[in-house]
C-alpha cells in the first residue's frame, strides 16, 4: 500500500487498509494480528493507524448487516476478498450515519468518493471501481428498503452467528438481548489506579485538571467519559495507571494477598492482573505463560509500573517449569472462548465455532487440576475466565470442586457484560477455592 499514491492521512488509504484487515479476519486471523500485518509495512502514523483501526472495529460490529447488504446488492460475495472487505467497510461507515444521525465520522458522499478512490489506487481492485461506485450509490438511493429487508433476519439484527444467539438465549433467557446488545457497543476506557503511586481521588483531580471527565466505578477503577490514546493519559508512562477493565480488576483483591506470600499468576499474559497483584501486596510472584512474546509484554508493563516478578515461559498444564515448592495463592486465568469480551474484540464472534467451548473447557480442566497440585494446604486458587458460556465457567467450577474436594469460597461467579452509570465491565467469571489442610 505504500506505493498506491494515496495520501496516508486520507480516508481512502484507511479504507483500503481496513478492507485488507477485514479480509484477513474472514480468513481466520484475529483482528489485532490482521491490523498489525497490514499496518506494519506502511510505517503508519498514529492518526492513520487509529483511523484504520476505527473503521475495522466498526465494520466487525456490523458485519452481519453489511455482508447481507453486499449479498443483496451484488447477488454474491464479490471477489477478491479485499473488494468484499472494501464494500463492507464503506457500508459500515454509511450505516453509522443512518443509525445514529449526527454521530457518523464522515458524510455519505465522502465515503463513496473515497471508496472509489481506494479501489482506483489498487491494481487488484481498479477493474471494479465502477462496481464499487454503483453498489454504494444504489445503497444510498434504496437504503431504507434494503436495511428493512436484511434486518428481518435475527442474525443480522443482532450481529452474531445464529449458533451464538441460540447459545446466549439458552444460557440467559432473561438477559440474552441485553448481553448481545452490549457486545455491539464500543467499550469504555477504564483505568486501574496504581495505589502504590497515588489515590483514586487524587488521580480523578489530575484528570480534571487535564480537562478529562471521569468517574470512579470500582475500588481502583476509573472510567474516562471519552477514550483517548494511552499516550494522552496523564501519568500512564510514569506507571500511575494502567488500562484494565473493571471486572478484571476484581482478581487481585479476591486472592486475599499477604506480604511475603509465594504467588503464581498462571496464563499471565498480557499482565494486567500481574501488575495489580504487585500493586496490592509485596509478594514473591511468578508470572507464567506459554508464549514468550506475550511474556515480554508483561516485562514491559512491569518496568513501566516499576514492579518486579519472576517471569517464566511454561505450559500451565504441565509441571516441567515448577520447582516443587508449593504456592500460597494461584491465579488461574485459563484459556477460554473470550465470549464475555466481544465488545472489546468484535472479531471473536466471527472466529469462534460452536464446539470451541467444549474443547477449551477440556484444556482448562487439565490446567486447573495440574495447578491444584501446586497449591499448599490452606492455600487459595482463583479460577477466572472471560467467558459467558456455562460450560467454561460455572459447570467447570462445579466439576473442579467435586474432582478435587475443593472448598468453594465466596466470589462473584458469573458477571454478565454491563454498561451503566454505576457499573461498566466485561463478562468475566470468578470462582475461589481453598485446599483443605492435611
Amino acid at each position: 500500500m505504500s506505493k498506491l499514491h494515496l495520501k496516508p492521512d486520507s480516508l481512502a488509504f484507511s479504507l483500503l487498509a481496513a478492507a485488507r484487515a477485514i479480509a484477513q479476519v474472514k480468513s481466520g486471523t484475529a483482528l489485532p494480528q490482521a491490523l498489525g500485518a497490514v499496518l506494519a509495512p506502511l510505517n503508519a502514523s498514529p492518526q492513520m493507524r487509529g483511523a484504520t483501526q476505527d473503521i475495522s472495529y466498526r465494520t466487525l460490529r456490523q458485519l452481519a448487516c453489511v455482508e447481507a447488504l453486499v449479498r443483496q446488492l451484488t447477488n454474491k460475495p464479490p471477489a477478491p476478498a479485499e473488494l468484499h472487505g472494501l464494500l463492507c467497510c464503506a457500508l459500515a461507515l454509511i450505516c453509522a450515519g443512518i443509525d445514529e444521525p449526527g454521530a457518523a465520522p464522515y458524510e455519505a458522499f465522502t465515503i463513496v468518493d473515497q471508496a472509489v478512490t481506494a479501489a482506483s489506487a489498487s491494481s487488484t481492485l481498479a477493474p471494479a471501481k465502477g462496481m464499487v461506485n454503483a453498489v454504494l450509490r444504489r445503497f444510498l438511493r434504496e437504503q431504507n428498503t434494503l436495511l428493512g429487508q436484511v434486518r428481518q433476519d435475527e442474525s443480522v439484527r443482532c450481529n452474531y452467528p445464529a449458533w451464538w444467539i441460540a447459545a446466549v438465549k439458552s444460557a440467559y433467557p432473561r438477559d440474552w438481548e441485553a448481553i448481545l446488545h452490549s457486545g455491539n457497543n464500543a467499550p469504555p476506557l477504564t483505568l486501574r489506579v496504581n495505589r502504590r503511586r497515588t489515590t483514586v481521588d487524587a488521580y480523578l483531580q489530575t484528570l480534571s485538571d487535564s480537562g478529562m471527565a471521569a468517574s470512579r466505578i470500582g475500588s481502583d477503577a476509573v472510567r474516562l467519559l471519552r477514550p483517548v490514546p494511552v499516550a494522552q493519559i496523564p501519568g500512564f508512562a510514569l506507571g500511575m495507571v494502567s488500562v484494565q477493565d473493571a471486572a478484571a480488576q476484581l482478581a487481585a483483591p479476591l486472592l486475599d494477598l499477604q506480604p511475603g506470600m509465594r504467588v503464581l499468576d498462571a496464563c499471565a499474559a498480557p499482565g494486567g492482573k500481574t501488575g495489580h497483584i504487585l500493586e496490592c501486596a509485596d509478594v514473591d510472584l511468578l508470572a507464567l505463560d506459554s508464549d514468550a512474546q506475550r511474556l515480554a509484554r508483561i516485562d514491559e508493563n512491569l518496568q513501566r509500573l516499576q514492579l518486579r516478578a519472576t517471569l517464566k515461559t511454561g505450559d500451565a498444564s504441565s509441571d516441567h517449569w515448577w520447582d516443587s515448592q508449593p504456592f500460597d495463592r494461584i491465579l488461574a486465568d485459563v484459556p477460554c472462548t473470550a465470549s464475555g469480551i466481544v465488545r472489546r474484540h468484535p472479531d471473536i464472534r466471527w472466529l469462534r465455532r460452536k464446539d470451541d467451548a467444549a474443547q477449551l473447557a477440556t484444556l482448562s480442566a487439565r490446567i486447573l487440576d495440574n495447578l491444584w497440585r501446586m497449591l499448599r494446604p490452606d492455600g487459595k486458587l482463583l479460577f477466572v475466565t472471560c467467558s459467558i458460556w456455562p460450560r467454561e465457567s460455572e459447570m467447570q467450577a462445579a466439576a473442579f470442586a467435586v474432582r478435587n474436594h475443593a472448598v468453594r469460597l465466596a466470589a462473584p461467579g458469573q458477571l454478565l457484560p454491563t454498561a451503566n452509570a454505576e457499573q461498566d465491565h466485561d463478562g468475566l467469571f470468578y470462582a475461589l477455592f481453598q485446599k483443605t489442610a492435611v
